[in-house]
């Protein structure tokens, strides 16, 4: 008969524990139990006034303009403003300077580069897909070259180096970036925005399964996505009354395009009464709202202004 010492019994006893914890974990789901950490904060240039950092993001360089209030304080808004197609970042910055002080909202205009964010593809479409007109699940990107992406981090960055408690931010966006915006809050819907300006959007991604994208959700990772959560956003479409040219440059023409209306302000209507009626038929919260500025054409100032009054009034 053998006989097991004390000793020896610990030792049996510790690599069985040992042998069993490492059997439990390998039979475990992967990632069942765990929790990533969070990506750490990128610190930015930004103080007082009005300037522009480098905030570097996916080996990309964005240059990002920015006014700080004098009077800010850890409580003030953030405002994140989205330019259009000419990627002027410095001067939406600029005409919204006296905004930012009326109302005391740090001011944010990142800007996305032709190089880095091509076409409407790169930008205004999120850079969602390679083609964004024909999009598909092989020429679907990593959501981390989206330049929806950089929001986020960026807010996070601004919000630490300012010492900043709010924990949600607006958006506003003029033309190529008004679609830019009302596409962020569709691919990003988990996102932390509060209110949402979208500005003379050229066309829009109405929230319609049977339309493909990008003028519907069809044949794109939106089809069949949660349309209340997008019809409860504080969604503010606007559009100046005089921007109906249906030949203004650059305003996209097709079958789809058309289908939503010939120029700014018959589509906003459309894109408005799209989700007005999906709420309404379904019983969803609808909380978007239409406003067609009196005596504005397609001109930035206008729509500039009349969203940081809708935002803070």
């Amino acid at each position: 008969m053998t006989t097991i010492h004390h000793d020896q019994m610990k030792l049996i006893l510790k690599n069985f524990l040992l042998f069993f914890t490492v059997f439990i974990i390998s039979c475990s789901p992967a990632g069942s139990n765990f929790t990533p950490s969070p990506a750490p904060v990128i610190p930015a240039e930004i103080n007082v006034g009005t300037g522009i950092f480098i905030f570097s993001m996916n080996e990309i360089d964005f240059e990002v303009f920015y006014h700080v209030p004098a009077t800010y304080s850890a409580s003030s808004k953030v405002v994140f403003a989205l330019h259009g197609g000419s990627r002027d970042a410095e001067g939406v910055r600029n005409n919204m300077i006296q905004k930012s002080i009326e109302y005391n909202f740090v001011l944010i205009a990142p800007k996305f580069s032709s190089q880095n964010f091509s076409l409407g593809d790169g930008y205004n479409l999120g850079n969602v897909y390679e083609d964004g007109d024909n999009p598909s699940t092989s020429t679907l990107n990593d959501e981390e070259e989206w330049s929806f992406s950089i929001i986020e981090p960026l807010f996070d960055s601004v919000v630490s180096s300012l010492s900043l408690t709010v924990e949600k931010y607006n958006l506003f966006g003029f033309s190529a970036g008004a679609q830019f915006v009302h596409r962020f809050i569709q691919f990003k819907p988990n996102a932390r925005f509060n209110k949402v300006v979208a500005g003379a959007a050229g066309w829009y991604t109405v929230p319609e399964n049977n339309i493909p994208f990008p003028y519907g959700l069809d044949n794109s990772i939106l089809s069949n996505s949660n349309l209340d959560n997008l019809l409860s956003s504080d969604l503010y479409i606007q559009v100046g009354a005089l921007d109906n040219d249906p030949n203004s440059v650059g305003l996209r023409h097709n079958e789809y395009a058309d289908a939503q209306g010939l120029n700014r302000v018959t589509r906003a209507i459309h894109f408005f009464e799209t989700g007005q009626n999906i709420a309404e038929s379904s019983d969803y919260n609808f909380n978007w709202s239409l406003h067609i500025i009196q005596g504005a054409g397609h001109n930035l100032i206008p729509n500039a202004d009349n969203a940081c009054d809708l935002m803070f009034n």
